[in-house]
């Protein structure tokens, strides 16, 4: 009897150290990095849709600025200035989406839960609903500040062009102190530059420092992040410039090469000399017709990066 009641007791005594252990046992930084590269992205074809990545960058931005906890009310107009920025033009643009189905993937809660069958914006603002990151999310990233840093480019690096990266970073109020690292295949920047015989395929810049080419870009039309392949016919000759307003949607490209602007373009200084000079016109073709972009990514870049109408064309 007496033999049975102590192991009895061994027995439990370990359960609770067992249990204790299991509760005390905290997230790693390689767990979070891993929870935030599966993260569920909403996918119809390939159609982008940046919400989540978008709104982790905003809740990021706060936690530096001594914010753990956004109000939907005061996150939503926000979330959707940054869809409608750096997003695909579309005729909605739910806010109320992301920062509910955020809580799915291990990183955010919400002050009290809400049906992901019934996720309306004015449920969420009748019930005052606030989202943060969950406790040992929250716990980790107070910790290790450093670890902002990290999940802001991984974030940056899976989900939108190096182009973007600085503007992203500015609009939702992050301070990156790291420089982001390049992580392309340089044989494809090799490659398109030599199909475009070295210089940009819009304005032939082509400027050289000694022998080494300066701020030419091969650029990808369906962005490397959204599934567009390292290949001849899903790239682009351009400077840094030209780069820039292509990823930006300020022109796009059509099937049979023609620079069309966005009538939501303007400027004045650089507007007439870097983008209308060229609207209407065909852009240069590579030396061989196998490496011409393909209908496909070019139909891509229109409907998921290209800002709205394209400017009438005057003969």
């Amino acid at each position: 009897m007496g033999s049975s009641y102590f192991f009895g007791y061994v027995i439990n005594w370990l359960c609770l150290v067992y249990s204790g252990w299991v509760l005390t046992v905290k997230l790693t930084e390689q767990e979070l990095k891993e929870r935030v590269s599966k993260m569920t992205i909403w996918k119809k074809r390939e159609q982008r849709a940046p919400h989540k990545p978008l709104l982790l960058l905003l809740a990021l931005s706060k936690l530096q600025a001594g914010e753990k906890r956004l109000t939907y009310e005061e996150t939503r107009l926000k979330l959707k200035e940054l869809l409608m920025e750096f997003g695909p033009r579309r005729r909605r643009y739910c806010p109320e989406e992301p920062f509910v189905r955020l809580t799915t993937d291990g990183l955010w809660e919400l002050s009290e839960s809400v049906n992901k069958n019934q996720i309306q914006d004015k449920l969420l603002l009748e019930k005052r609903i606030s989202g943060g990151f969950n406790p040992e999310v929250l716990t980790l990233l107070e910790k290790r500040p450093a670890m902002r840093q990290e999940i802001a480019e991984q974030l940056l690096y899976a989900h939108f062009p190096e182009t973007m990266h600085q503007e992203i970073l500015q609009a939702v109020g992050f301070e990156l102190a790291t420089t982001p690292r390049k992580r392309r295949d340089p044989e494809f920047r090799n490659r398109i530059l030599k199909a475009y015989e070295y210089s940009c395929a819009i304005c032939g810049f082509n400027v050289r420092l000694g022998s080494q080419l300066v701020a030419i870009d091969a650029a990808h039309i369906q962005w490397h992040q959204a599934g567009g392949p390292d290949q001849e016919e899903n790239g682009i000759a351009l400077c840094t410039l030209h780069h820039k307003l292509f990823d930006r949607g300020v022109f796009t490209i059509t099937n049979d090469r023609t620079l069309l602007v966005s009538e939501e373009a303007h400027g004045t200084s650089g507007f007439k000399e870097w983008l209308m000079r060229y609207h209407g016109t065909e852009i240069r073709s590579p030396i061989s017709p196998m490496y011409r972009p393909k209908l496909v990514f070019l139909e891509w870049h229109v409907r998921e990066v290209f800002k709205g109408t394209a400017r009438h064309i005057y003969r």
